[in-house]
């Protein structure tokens, strides 16, 4: 993604709202089962997040299925169906041009796990029973006062 010199380097605020729009759209579609592919009928398929080009021409769409199994099936089928996907878009969202949709694993449940993970090993435990500890002796210093 190119940077916005505008916003610091993030997404603008067109980019955002026209994900936002694709991601709801794209929701539906999946949830209705409205394209006949066996794979994705037998899926429950979550879409937490669509990133838009700068030119709003290409929608990366991030995807998981219910429970993440099967995600390699399930992003061929995907893929296999994008234009059929992008028709059903293009008739829920009102924009000039209906993005290209390209389809990829959704990560930030790998990511959050990952940072549950660092928070609860003992290292980080042991920092924070230490700062917990000089934290309450400061607290008792000032009560004496």
């Amino acid at each position: 993604m190119r940077p916005d010199s505008r916003t610091g380097g993030g997404p603008s605020q067109r980019m955002l709202r026209v994900g936002e729009l694709v991601r709801h759209a794209l929701a539906e579609v999946l949830q209705r089962g409205n394209v006949t592919d066996p794979v994705l009928a037998g899926h429950i398929i979550t879409v937490p997040e669509v990133r838009m080009s700068p030119d709003l021409k290409i929608a990366t769409c991030y995807v998981m299925p219910l429970g993440g199994k099967d995600i390699a099936p399930v992003l061929k089928a995907l893929d296999t169906n994008a234009r059929r996907l992008r028709g059903e878009v293009a008739r829920r969202v009102e924009l000039k041009s209906v993005p290209e949709l390209r389809f990829r694993k959704d990560t930030s449940f790998d990511e959050g796990a990952r940072m549950d993970a660092l928070l609860r090993s003992p290292e980080v435990q042991r920092d924070l029973d230490s700062e917990t500890q000089s934290e309450t002796s400061t607290d008792k210093e000032t009560d004496d006062e």
